[in-house]
């Protein structure tokens, strides 16, 4: 289905996305923080993304079609700003510093992320706004935490992604052993910080409505990844044993991981005995079932070599193709995907997973990850496309009654 642009179309999904009527004042750059509001705009909230002069950081990181002569943004940040406005304000004057004050008394929540100490340099400090404004909710995303939350011998710690994706133990159990640490391909300590950004904020929300107060909500990124990465905790805290990376294998779970095809290789998981039980009849191997190698999930597991040892001697007799065949609906399988088989699959057409926007400069539309949350009589859209540098700035301004200027060029 063709995404939303023009206002006319726009206005065909208003009151169908649950967080209407929400503010958002967005002071965030590079991914973690604007992948956190975009995800409370693609509900509906009004996020009014705060930029300096020079625009978002991440207005100047790619990928950028050949012919894209503007550049005014690349594909990373069309995808974390899309359903966005933008205004232009230098908080180092005091008269802008002024105008975001005006944007906070009539918000719903603030999200930043900046280092720790800055907001308070500006004078716009949470105890401040919520001198102002005493419902706001209050979100910061850092390395390391605020203070506010627990201070950390690493609050002053700048941080990245991988960074995050190192201290929250996800490199230690990612890759093909433990001397060889991986970082995910994606930016996962960026984006899980996020999505508990957003959950942290809406609870907060939440909260509010009830109390009439709003209330600081302090977000780590080492913390997030952590919080994520369940087997480095709870194999430590029941065993004592630290967990070192398995491939693509899962601890405990046999047979999961990537098997070989005749003509390249599948995922594939039937650690349990139901999936175990169907997986050898379709082998034509019922006997497995009752050999006391395989007989539980913990056998198989210590036995995982024999496992895959069976496994792999079917798996290499077949096509890809034939394997899909076989075990598609009646044993976890799947192909591994990249973008192009991706783009293709009919699955994630069917689930608007993959909506398209306007790109400028380039004449033409491009796609951007879909909304995953799924609300039946609210569901959230993408209804336009990332902003351009202050492209809003007037149009906020005359909102809040105040003298408007030209938006600054992109």
């Amino acid at each position: 289905m063709p995404t939303p642009n023009s206002a006319a179309e726009q206005g065909s999904v208003a009151g169908r996305r649950s967080l209407e009527g929400l503010r958002v004042i967005d002071l965030t750059q590079a991914l973690a923080g604007p992948f956190c509001t975009s995800l409370l705009a693609d509900h509906g909230a009004d996020v009014v993304k705060v930029e300096p002069p020079r625009g978002d950081m991440l207005r100047a990181t790619g990928p950028y079609g050949d012919e894209d002569e503007t550049r005014a943004y690349g594909g990373v940040f069309q995808s974390a700003n899309r359903n966005k406005r933008s205004i232009v304000l230098d908080l180092k004057t005091a008269a802008d510093r002024d105008v975001l004050l005006q944007l906070v008394d009539d918000a719903d929540a603030l999200v930043e992320n900046f280092s720790a100490g800055v907001m308070e340099r500006f004078g716009l400090s949470y105890e401040e706004l919520s001198r102002r404004n005493p419902r706001l909710v209050y979100t910061s995303i850092r390395g390391f935490g605020d203070a506010r939350g627990g201070r950390s011998p690493y609050g002053s710690w700048p941080a990245f992604d991988i960074i995050a994706q190192a201290m929250g133990g996800l490199m230690s159990i990612t890759g093909p052993d433990e001397n060889t640490p991986v970082r995910a391909g994606s930016g996962l300590g960026d984006t899980i910080p996020a999505l508990f950004a957003a959950f942290g904020t809406m609870t907060a929300l939440w909260e509010a409505r009830q109390s009439a107060q709003g209330q600081y909500v302090d977000v780590a990124m080492v913390d997030s990844v952590l919080a994520l990465s369940e087997v480095v905790v709870n194999t430590f805290a029941h065993t004592g044993e630290v967990p070192v990376p398995n491939g693509n294998q899962l601890a405990g779970f046999a047979p999961f991981d990537t098997v070989k095809a005749k003509d390249g290789v599948v995922t594939l998981g039937a650690p349990h005995n139901p999936q175990w039980t169907k997986l050898c009849g379709i082998m034509g191997r019922p006997e497995l079932v009752e050999d006391p190698r395989f007989a539980t999930d913990h056998a198989r597991w210590e036995n995982r070599e024999a496992v895959y040892e069976v496994v792999e001697d079917w798996t290499r007799r077949h096509t890809v193709a034939e394997l899909i065949d076989l075990l598609g609906g009646e044993v976890p399988l799947g192909p591994i995907h990249n973008a192009a088989d991706i783009f293709a699959d009919p699955h994630f057409a069917a689930r608007e997973m993959l909506p398209r926007v306007e790109q400028p400069g380039t004449g033409r539309a491009v796609a951007v990850p879909g909304v995953a949350a799924k609300l039946s009589r609210t569901p959230g859209a993408v209804v336009r496309r990332a902003p351009l540098l202050g492209e809003h700035t007037e149009e906020i301004l005359g909102e809040i009654g105040h003298d408007s200027r030209a938006p600054t060029a992109s």
